[in-house]
């Protein structure tokens, strides 16, 4: 481990990859919008600097999960912070969502297989 990697207990690197984590489920009565919408924030955060992937899954019972990862805070906060996100988060709200959590995490080790 280099010196510039190490932290504190409690605090995160500079330049830590950030994974946010959406569950959420949508009404019964989302109505029109709601894929159209979600597509377009999909492909506005994939051109966001600091990108590093977005995947969505759909359980069995109907809830959603969205892990969208980013290389760093800051990159991650200026997705957070888009105008255009923020009125899609505004209209899911009002029109889709029945529910959402959001967990905002650090990246704190990462372990890779391929066959």
């Amino acid at each position: 481990m280099t010196q510039e990697s190490r932290t504190k207990a409690g605090t995160e690197p500079e330049h830590s990859e950030v994974v946010t984590v959406f569950r959420s489920r949508l009404r019964d009565d989302a109505g029109e919008g709601y894929e159209r919408t979600a597509h377009a924030m999909e492909q506005r955060a994939r051109a966001m600097p600091g990108f590093l992937d977005f995947k969505t899954f759909t359980a069995a019972d109907g809830e959603r999960v969205s892990l969208i990862a980013f290389a760093s805070r800051a990159a991650h906060d200026a997705w957070r912070d888009d105008p255009a996100h923020r009125a899609a988060q505004q209209r899911g709200r009002e029109h889709w969502y029945a529910e959402y959590t959001i967990q905002v995490c650090n990246l704190v080790a990462e372990r890779k297989f391929r066959h």
